[in-house]
């Protein structure tokens, strides 16, 4: 009997080793500052285990595309419960994997992590980073339940560093009045496309020219899609992303930009809804090729 490896799409040797690999996916299993409902912690395996079970083959590019760039499964690092050092730990095992010029891809956990993948992107590769949101909130709170490290503060986080350019906001169905004025206050650094706008279409042209030729983290909160898609998530709220317009979203943005690293966040395994696992895992397995296929990976800025 066959035993499918347990990593990323469940790859073979020789699709799979680091030497090889143009992917290396690294799961971040942590979870302290839920709100609502728990279990991001399980979520990296689970998303690991559900991608054993999606087809490799591609009918967008005819193709197996992973045996083509090759994916490597990091080890978790392991994770302090307290945020600010899990964010911390998280900069450096994401920085130690992007020196390698290999495309990071964390899996989550919950959204927090993501600070800690985006300055480890910054501390790797330096210059200017501009952040690409897909989620039901804004996450631009300044605090939340007395820390400044929740995941409903992730992106003013990032925007903490001056070499995170703008982060823009797709899919948004929640916010509260300190984000809403946040955004209004700083029209350049951050813009936010409500999920009525990516229903009507309207958000294309003004995020085409603010992506355009920016080298790009790409942060995807599985709550940005309609709960009919991913129901297993924390903070679910109703009319989100369909699974058409997160692909949409996903090939406009690599065909301007450079995606030099992004995570998946915010899964919350239930049981009987392994669906949700296995939409998650085929999203992310579609934004790699996205990204790693796109022409613009290979014309990056150094």
């Amino acid at each position: 009997m066959t035993t499918t490896p347990n990593n990323f799409l469940g790859l073979e040797d020789e699709y799979s080793a680091l030497a090889q690999a143009g992917v290396l996916v690294l799961p971040l299993p942590f979870e302290a500052t839920v709100s609502y409902s728990g279990g991001t912690a399980a979520g990296p395996a689970a998303i690991i285990a559900a991608s054993q079970q999606v087809e490799l083959y591609d009918r967008e590019y005819d193709r197996e595309p992973a045996l083509a760039y090759g994916v490597h499964t990091l080890p978790a690092p392991e994770l302090p419960d307290e945020p600010t050092a899990a964010v911390e730990t998280i900069r450096a095992a994401v920085a130690s994997a992007a020196r390698t010029g290999k495309l990071v891809v964390g899996l989550g956990g919950e959204h927090t992590v993501s600070v800690g993948v985006g300055r480890g992107l910054l501390d790797a590769l330096g210059g200017a980073l501009t952040v690409v949101q897909l989620d039901a909130h804004s996450d631009l709170r300044d605090e939340y339940e007395e820390t400044p490290y929740s995941h409903a503060c992730i992106a003013r986080r990032l925007l903490d560093a001056p070499e995170v350019e703008q982060v823009l906001q797709l899919g948004i169905r929640s916010v509260c009045p300190e984000e809403v004025a946040f955004v209004r206050a700083h029209p350049d650094r951050a813009c936010v496309w409500y999920a009525e706008a990516v229903h009507d279409g309207s958000w294309r042209d003004d995020f085409i020219a603010r992506v355009r030729g920016k080298r790009v983290f790409l942060t995807i909160d599985v709550d940005g899609l309609d709960p009919a898609v991913v129901p297993a998530t924390g903070t679910p709220e109703p009319d989100g992303l369909t699974w058409t317009e997160a692909l949409d979203i996903l090939r406009t943005l690599t065909a301007h930009a450079t995606v030099v690293g992004m995570d998946c966040v915010e899964l919350a395994p239930a049981p009987g809804l392994h669906m949700a696992d296995f939409a998650v895992a085929k999203l992310v397995y579609k934004a790699i090729s996205y990204v790693i296929l796109s022409p613009n990976r290979h014309s990056a800025p150094g």
